[in-house]
């Protein structure tokens, strides 16, 4: 049975071992797209690397339909509960 949006990111904070980093910017970035839609907002500069490499994987998935993107982050999170 697959998991809701709102179980696989319940369930994301549970994960059996800690995804890597651009596994990890692929949860944020399906996440704030399936529940934000599109990017909005400056893209933070200077030193925020963290927050860049947030704000473009998000971009990246600009034009998504919200639904896709929840669907991919649930099936990414059942994938990552199996490792």
């Amino acid at each position: 049975m697959s998991l809701s949006f709102e179980q696989a990111r319940a369930e994301s904070q549970a994960l059996p071992s800690k995804p890597d980093n651009a596994t990890l910017l692929k949860l944020y970035a399906l996440y704030k797209q399936g529940s934000q839609g599109d990017v909005t907002g400056e893209r933070p500069g200077g030193f925020d690397f963290v927050g860049a490499a947030k704000y473009d994987a998000w971009a990246g998935l600009k034009g998504t339909p919200s639904l896709d993107a929840q669907a991919s982050y649930v099936v990414l999170v059942e994938q990552l509960q199996q490792v």
